[in-house]
Formats: structure tokens, C-alpha cells, sequence
């Protein structure tokens, strides 16, 4: 059945016919081992010269695989052939077109479905590094994500690429948690909010989009990845699964399980999960995927399956139907198991039925399909083009969040003497996430040059229109970590050294810092950049299996921003950071904070366009940052009892909290509204108007933040809530009225009896500039019949902006 055989009249391969006849014209054509291998993916290329790139993953037992065996059955994904080791976008399409070719003419004739990560963008070398998650929710502009997204799409089409395994919507709950930065809010409804634009335009490319991690991942016990998840349905159904929700409206075509147990039963053996829930009361169709290697977990970790053919039939029970990254537990074990009666085929054919459908609806089965990628016929052949960068610069610029700036430190004015330090000054990739392609392949690769251009914040400074008399010393070492060190000494030994020489690189740290004490005594202004490397399973301070174990600024950069703050000379603090710090003993101190997070290959130019004043922070924070000695999970979202009480002696306050972000001309609030008499139908929306102009002479915006308070329910709730918060531009001069008409949906929560209610009484909305800087407090009274609501119910309001 060779695609290339295409006179042959098969109703499969008829792109007029509806897909679900295609399909069940296919099936019975079909060997069992053919139907399988379907449901597996080949990962060409995975070895350790690639490095860790999934948990595991040098000590999986798959076997494998020999291209011309996998070839005789099918192939049913590529995993990641142009994410996986350094190779140029344009040979890679090749080897892709190459392959698809080999795979139509083989086997059963149907060519593979080719997956990438694609985060912070298309995870291949020489694409644009876009800023990371938590950039995104600082933004909180869904508009540009959703461009971001297309943008991103676009370029993996271009490639022969058809699915990216983004976006993330695990709602982060511990700061220690080293995946906090792919994370975009601690709040459920900016993530679902930003995570439902993301989706839309990756899928209006007509790449599949994929939610992950599903469900609970993230609140696993002491931020510890992959760790036991311990949180009550309540939480799961009103913190956990709302943002899930909210991006299943948005049209994913499919769906990552999360690699934690939930209660003790893994998601990926959890049929409550991805069958009951995702599918039967949400209507989803698409196809769920494993996390990488997550299926072989069930057996080698979770151990709930006593062998491999085990794992298959539990995972297959579950719901998931495609076994990632590679042929393991899906391929011989499940193949064996069918044979032998423990797994019935009605299952293999379930999972297959979901899988093809999706590969006609990608014109996979189509007669006339060709494996030739577009970028291959096209005159411009880059990745990271002039239109893609300028869009990872707006979207760094629009997230860079300002903490602090006392006595109006900032802007910079032109000519100042500065002193430029830190250990994340001078670092092209010191913006980057663990999921950019340099962070995440080319690290292991370390004579790979980066693939596209990318300033330091100590270029982009010194090209600076201000002209800035800048003298540089890095500080102190790059933040170490377990796995750094350990490499440090390895490579001391394969010279001839000893661990002494470690040691000896330690006492040179500390001549750095004297040497940036002194450099800072002698410069009007000191620029600390400081913060995080981002890597994956300890190759980092932050990302994916960096978890941290307090959240004191990583390595010895505590004891270097301490001996600039000690020279009297004002410090301004940037932190390139994929998780907030505790600042709490040197804020008082520092003349101001900007936090970038991780704002990617553009990051460094809008650093100094915001450090100069040519542009006005706008960012937002999306996660609060702790205060002293906070060390414990903990998020805005708290009941009275999980805020600052006289019976503990833990203050969990923050010290930024949620939504905070500070201006150099902030809006001007003025009226706050709702209607006369208040009433607020259980079944019909509320209006809130908010006013706003701008009296300075740049332009400026503002986040209309509004918190739902519950005075009263039938469980303790959250003091308050975000569920609403549009951004409003204002050019010098300009004045907008902001209508907000809130669904009384909004107000539902989780019950006693474990069903979403809609309940009449008193409410209040808080209507502010962040979490704490409320400037309104209003009351509403809730008319009407108590009412359940459930996936069809309304998540976001209805909001319109006018001049003034």
C-alpha cells in the first residue's frame, strides 16, 4: 500500500471523503503490528552526545531502533528531527522529506506525524529564541502571544514539522519547582487566558497544539520534579484544571499527561483522567500523548505494571493513545500482549482511530500528499528573521517588569558612569529557557556557535544611543550547580589537575567580587545583572530537574550584590531569572529592581531600552516574590488562614506580590463603577467601568487587575482572585473608558459535593493596579437560583475600550 501507488481508488486516500470513513476504511487493512507501530514514535539521533533532554532517559531500557526494521511495519511520529542534535534547518528539511519519502513507500504506505518542542519557540538551531512562559504571563497581553504563537507555527510548518508540545499550562504552586519558568502565572486564569492565545495561533497554522502537562505536575511535594502530587479535588478541579479548560475551547488538537501520581495513581494510568474527564465531560477528540517515556515509568518507577506489555495495557486503558518519545512499551510488549489475549484489540484500534483521523485531517493520507517542506523551494530560508526577532523584541519589551526604582533612579540619564556587573552580564544565551535550543541542545555541543545574533546586556549597554561610560568586571563565577562542579573536577582531573584547582577558582571568585566592589565605588550608577542558568537535570539553576532547595539567589551572587550595595554606590538590580528570588535583606538597599526573567534572544535590547527610558516598563509580575524566610509554597491564592495570621510564626506575605509592576508615568485612575443597585444576576454578567488617561508626556499602560472576594461560601476560598485584567494602552494625553461585563460563571467554585456552583449573596470586586494596590473595593449582591455550571460554562468576560 505505498503512497506513491496513487492510481489505486482507496477510499482512505480520497481527500473528498469524510475523515472518520477514510479511517474505517484503513483499519481492517491493517496488521496488528502495523496498527501499533502507528502508535509509536522513532527518536533517530537520541544518544548522549545529545544529552538529558527527558528524565531518564540514558537509563531507558528501549531498545534501539533499526530504521530499515521500523520501516517494514510503519512509523507512527518522528520525535524531534530537528531538536535533538545541532543540524542546519534547511539539511534537516531534507532528511525529513527524505524519510517521509522511504516511510510512504513502505510498509503500510502512511507517512509519520514529525513532533517538536517548541516553548520558547521552534526548538531547532538557528530559530528565534522568543522570551519564556512567565514572560508571557508579565505581558499579560494575549493579543501578542497569539502572534508569537502564529509566528512560531509558521516556521515550524515551513520545516515538515506538524505538531509542537506547547504550550505548558500547569499552574505554577512552588517557586522551588525548576520548571516554575515554562510555567506562565501563578493564577489560573491568566494561565488559561495566555495559554488559550498561544494555542490559537499555533493552530491557526495548522500545527497541532499540545496542553501539558495533564494534570497536577506542578504541585508535586517541595517543588521536587516528577514527585508525588498530594492536592485535594478541590484544588485540582479550581486551580489545576481550569487553565486546561479554558485552552480546550481554544481547539488543541492534543494532550500531555503529566508524569506525576495524583493521590498515588499516575495520570498516565489513569482512566478518571484522560478518559472520563478529558474526553467524556470535556468532548475532547484529539490525541493524547505521553510525556516522554512516561508509559515505561508505569513499570520502572510508578511500578503499578509489572512488565512493559503491563505498562502498554494501563496506559492504552487510560486514554493515551501514542507512546513518546520512542518504540518501548508500545512496540513488541503491547504487540505480544494483543497476541496473547491480555490486551484486547478494541483498545490498539481505539487509540488507532483517534491517531489517523488526525493524519487525514493533516492531508497525511491524502493521495496527492507530498513530503517536500516549503522552506526548501523558498528564496529566504531563515529562521530567525527580521519580522520574528522584531516580535521577540516587542514581546520582551511589553514583559520587562520594574520592582522598585526609588528616588526615580531610572531612567538612566545619557553619559552616566556605570559600573556593569554580574555573572549574567556578558552572557549571549543568560536570557535564554531551558527549552531554547541553545540551553537545550547546543550546550552539549560546546564548539556549536549560537546560530543567531544575540546581545549580552553588557553590548547592548555599551551600544547604547546614551552613550554610557561603562566599565565591566563579571563579579563572581557563573551560578554553580551539583552538576557543574562535578564537571569542573572532571575536567581538572582529564588536564592533570586536581579538585584543589576547584577550590583555586573559588578564591579567584572571590578577587572578582573585590574587584566589582571596587569598579562599582568608583562609577555613579552599579548594574547588577544577576540570575539564573537555565539548563535541564542539573546542567542549571533553573529548569526542567533544577529544583531548588531555598530560594536565595543561586551560587555566591548574594555575596557579591552585598559588597555593591556595601560601597554606597547606587545599585540597580536586573535579574535574568527563571524563578523569583528572596530580596527581602538588600531591597531596602538597592535603588531599584528590573526583572527581565528570561526575555530571550532580544532580551538584552529591551533591557537597555527600558534602562535608558525609551521605553516604559509595562510588565507585570506573574508569579509574587517571596519575602525573608519564605521558603514554603505558597501564592497569592490563600484562604484567610493560609495568609499572615498571629498563629504562625511563618509570614507568607509577599514581598512583591502578584500583578505588581511599576511605570515611569503611571495611568491615572480615576472613575471605578457598576451599576446602580449592584445586583448581579447568578445567570447574567455584572458591568464594571474603569476610567483611565494618561497626564504625562510618553506613552504608558495599564493592567486593569479585578479579584473576586467571597465574603462567604460552603468552603474556605481564596481572599480574592483575578478574573479579569485587560491591558490599556495610552498614548500622552489620551483618556479610556475600560467596560468590563463580568459572567456570573465567574464566580463559580467547587462545592461541598464536588460540583462547580453559582450561588446568590454578597460578593465584592477588587479593582486595582496589582494583587495589594487595590484601588476600589466594590460590593455586589448575587440575585437569583443557585446554579451548577460546568465545562460550558463562561471563563472570561466580555471587554470593550473606548476613548474617554
Amino acid at each position: 500500500m505505498a503512497m506513491e501507488n496513487t492510481a489505486v481508488a482507496e477510499l482512505w486516500r480520497d481527500p473528498a471523503a469524510p475523515p472518520a470513513d477514510r479511517v474505517k476504511d484503513l483499519i481492517p487493512r491493517l496488521s496488528v503490528r502495523e496498527k501499533v507501530a502507528q502508535l509509536c514514535a522513532v527518536w533517530v539521533g537520541a544518544d548522549a552526545t545529545s544529552g538529558q533532554v527527558a528524565p531518564f532517559q540514558h537509563s531507558s531500557e528501549a531498545p534501539a531502533a533499526d530504521w530499515s526494521d521500523v520501516l517494514r511495519d510503519g512509523i507512527g511520529q518522528l520525535t524531534r528531527p530537528f531538536g535533538t542534535a545541532p543540524v542546519h534547518p534547511v539539511a534537516g528539511a531534507r532528511a525529513v522529506a527524505n524519510s517521509q519519502r522511504e516511510i510512504a513507500a513502505a510498509g503500510p504506505g502512511i507517512p509519520a506525524l514529525v513532533h517538536e518542542e517548541c516553548l520558547t519557540g521552534l526548538g531547532a538551531w538557528q530559530a528565534t529564541v522568543y522570551p519564556a512562559p512567565l514572560c508571557w504571563g508579565a505581558s499579560f497581553d494575549p493579543d501578542l502571544i497569539r502572534q508569537v504563537a502564529e509566528r512560531i507555527g509558521r516556521s515550524m510548518r515551513r520545516l515538515g514539522v506538524h505538531q509542537g508540545l506547547a504550550p505548558v499550562l500547569d499552574v505554577a504552586r512552588d517557586l522551588r519547582w525548576g520548571r516554575i519558568e515554562e510555567t506562565i502565572a501563578e493564577d489560573p486564569y491568566l494561565v488559561g487566558t495566555i495559554g488559550s492565545a498561544y494555542v490559537e495561533g499555533l493552530e491557526s497554522t495548522g500545527i497541532i497544539a499540545t496542553l501539558k502537562h495533564f494534570a497536577g505536575y506542578s504541585a508535586s511535594r517541595a517543588g521536587r520534579n516528577l514527585a508525588p502530587v498530594s492536592i485535594g479535588p478541590r484544588e485540582l478541579a479550581d486551580v489545576i484544571l481550569p487553565p486546561f479548560e479554558m485552552a480546550l475551547h481554544a481547539g488543541p488538537r492534543s494532550v500531555m499527561n503529566s508524569y506525576s501520581d495524583n493521590d498515588g495513581v499516575p495520570v498516565a494510568a489513569d482512566p478518571a483522567l484522560l478518559t472520563e474527564l478529558l474526553r467524556e465531560t470535556y468532548g475532547f477528540t484529539g490525541t493524547v500523548v505521553s510525556d516522554y517515556f512516561s508509559v515505561a515509568f508505569l513499570h520502572r518507577l510508578h511500578r503499578t505494571a509489572g512488565t512493559k506489555g503491563q505498562a502498554a495495557a494501563q496506559a492504552l486503558a487510560a486514554g493515551i493513545d501514542v507512546e513518546l518519545p520512542s518504540m518501548d512499551c508500545f512496540g513488541t510488549p503491547l504487540i505480544e500482549a494483543v497476541e496473547a489475549g491480555e490486551v484486547d484489540i478494541s483498545l490498539v484500534d481505539r487509540a488507532l482511530e483517534r491517531v489517523l483521523i488526525q493524519k487525514c485531517e493533516l492531508g497525511l493520507l491524502d493521495a496527492d500528499w507530498s513530503p517536500e517542506p516549503p522552506i526548501l523551494s523558498e528564496s529566504d530560508q531563515r529562521l530567525d528573521d527580521d519580522e520574528s526577532r522584531a516580535l521577540a523584541g516587542r514581546l520582551a519589551r511589553r514583559s520587562i517588569v520594574l520592582l522598585r526604582n526609588e528616588d526615580d533612579v531610572l531612567p538612566l540619564a545619557p553619559g552616566t558612569r556605570m559600573a556593569v556587573i554580574g555573572p549574567r552580564a556578558h552572557v549571549a544565551d543568560a536570557a535564554f529557557g531551558c527549552y531554547s535550543f541553545p540551553r537545550h541542545i547546543g550546550v552539549h555541543h560546546p564548539d556549536l556557535r549560537l546560530g543567531i545574533e544575540a546581545r549580552t546586556v553588557l553590548e547592548a549597554l555599551k551600544a547604547d544611543p546614551a552613550r554610557y561610560e561603562i566599565n565591566y568586571v563579571q563579579g563572581c563565577p557563573i551560578p554553580d550547580t551539583e552538576a557543574s562542579l562535578r564537571l569542573r573536577a572532571e575536567r581538572a582531573a582529564a588536564e592533570g589537575g586536581t579538585l584543589a584547582d576547584v577550590v583555586a577558582d573559588e578564591a579567584l571568585g572571590s578577587r572578582q567580587i573585590a574587584l566589582a566592589a571596587a569598579a562599582a565605588r568608583e562609577a555613579e550608577v552599579c548594574v547588577a545583572v544577576l540570575g539564573d542558568v537555565s539548563g535541564l537535570f542539573g546542567n542549571g539553576t533553573s529548569g526542567e530537574g533544577c529544583d531548588a532547595s531555598d530560594l536565595r539567589l543561586p551560587g555566591r551572587q548574594g555575596e557579591l550584590l552585598e559588597a555593591l550595595l556595601e560601597t554606597g554606590t547606587p545599585v540597580v538590580l536586573v535579574l535574568l531569572v527563571g524563578r523569583p528570588y528572596e530580596l527581602s535583606q538588600y531591597v531596602d538597599r538597592l535603588a531599584a529592581v528590573v526583572c527581565g526573567f528570561l526575555p530571550g534572544e532580544e532580551g538584552a535590547n529591551a533591557l537597555a531600552d527600558v534602562l535608558s527610558g525609551r521605553v516604559n516598563p509595562a510588565g507585570r509580575l506573574p508569579v509574587g516574590f517571596p519575602a525573608q524566610g519564605a521558603n514554603q509554597p505558597s501564592t497569592y491564592l490563600s484562604a484567610t488562614l493560609g495568609l499572615r495570621s498571629d498563629v504562625s510564626t511563618v509570614d507568607p506575605t509577599p514581598l512583591y506580590p502578584f500583578g505588581h509592576g511599576l511605570s515611569y508615568n503611571p495611568a491615572v485612575w480615576s472613575d471605578i463603577t457598576l451599576p446602580a443597585g449592584e445586583v448581579w444576576p447568578t445567570d447574567g454578567t455584572l458591568r464594571l467601568t474603569v476610567d483611565l488617561r494618561n497626564d504625562g508626556d510618553s506613552a504608558t499602560s495599564e493592567v486593569v487587575q479585578v479579584y473576586l472576594h467571597d465574603p462567604q461560601a460552603e468552603v474556605a476560598r481564596p481572599v480574592q482572585q483575578l478574573i479579569a485584567a485587560p491591558r490599556v494602552d495610552l498614548e500622552p494625553g489620551a483618556a479610556r473608558t475600560v467596560v468590563i461585563d463580568l459572567p456570573a460563571d465567574m464566580t463559580s467554585y467547587t462545592g461541598r459535593a464536588g460540583r462547580r456552583i453559582v450561588e446568590p449573596g454578597e460578593v465584592e470586586l477588587w479593582v486595582g493596579a496589582s494583587s495589594r494596590d487595590i484601588r476600589a473595593r466594590l460590593g455586589a449582591r448575587m440575585e437569583g437560583p443557585r446554579r451548577e455550571v460546568g465545562f460550558d460554562r463562561a471563563f472570561q468576560p466580555v471587554v470593550s475600550i473606548s476613548e474617554g
